[in-house]
């Protein structure tokens, strides 16, 4: 039973759970941008969540109850900038290396980083600054200005990475009287119509073939938060986030195996100055307030 084991490791288990849901996620968008388009995959992806969630909330304590809210306007805010980082994200799939899209996709706590000492009023400590100057060198290295043309599939998603960042900074804020299924059942209602009317221009009817790959997202794009955050209830962020950082090695490998990818050394060099970034203002945090820092990190992972 889980239960008799050590918590750091029943966590670890957790953590396995969200790396393998990340890599099956990244795995079916790049299948399904083959026949949908981004717009078609976010929409399909909304549809079926909201099923998952209603059943979750259905057998949840304070079932569907839980949904009320004051707050509309605070979730619009939040999924308007969360769908434009699943669209930077999932745009970024169809393009280039997975490796690359994952690298990228680790700055976005630079970018919350920023945004809390500009929106929130927090101080950008010495850690912190270390990061976001690691974090900033890093991402120079991946994306190399003046090197040759970057690919657009590249800046969508940095500009993804920074709705990520919005989207944290609007749930810190909605966590405070919102639960998680309250937050995510709005995500993915009101994400919904944002991927259903821009596919009703260019609709295509999805192959069959897709529809594993179409419930593969989905499915996936819901276990990996509830992997993460059982994880985190369990673990401290010390533990857990580094686990996190296994995805960039791992979707490499799977990036060779079956999309002959190779991931270049810049890519490996500034994904480890971002990890070393990260992990020092993790330490730092940790030392300062440990039970803030894992409840924190508990609300969302970056999908």
């Amino acid at each position: 039973m889980l239960n008799d084991r050590h918590p750091v490791l029943v966590a670890a288990l957790w953590m396995t759970g969200a790396l393998f849901s990340f890599m099956a996620m990244a795995v079916s968008g790049r299948e399904l941008s083959q026949d949908l388009t981004t717009f078609q995959i976010l929409f399909f992806r909304s549809l079926i969540g909201v099923l998952l969630i209603a059943a979750l909330l259905a057998r949840s304590h304070h079932g569907f109850a839980q949904l009320r809210t004051r707050r509309t306007g605070g979730h619009v805010l939040r999924n308007i900038a969360h769908f434009g980082g699943q669209y930077g994200w999932f745009y970024g799939l169809a393009f280039i290396p997975l490796a690359e899209v994952i690298a990228i996709e680790f700055t976005t706590p630079i970018w919350t980083a920023l945004l809390a000492c500009t929106l929130l009023g927090e101080r950008l400590t010495l850690p912190r600054l270390s990061a976001l100057v690691l974090g900033i060198a890093g991402l120079l290295l991946i994306l190399r200005p003046g090197m040759g043309s970057l690919h657009p599939a590249s800046l969508a998603v940095l500009v993804g990475a920074v709705g990520y960042a919005l989207s944290y900074i609007q749930t810190k804020s909605l966590a405070a009287t919102e639960t998680p299924l309250c937050i995510l059942f709005y995500m993915t209602m009101i994400q919904l119509p944002f991927g259903l009317i821009p596919s009703m221009v260019e609709w295509q009817t999805p192959p069959l073939h897709t529809l594993p790959w179409i419930i593969l997202v989905s499915v996936t794009a819901m276990s990996a938060h509830y992997c993460m955050a059982r994880a985190f209830k369990l673990a401290d962020a010390t533990v857990v986030v580094p686990m996190d950082f296994m995805r960039l090695p791992l979707i490499a490998v799977v990036g060779f195996l079956f999309y002959d990818e190779i991931i270049d050394l810049p890519v490996a060099l500034g994904a480890g100055l971002m990890l070393a970034g990260n992990l020092i203002n993790i330490r730092a945090e940790q030392r300062k307030a440990p039970s803030r820092a894992t409840a924190t990190q508990t609300t969302e992972s970056p999908q």
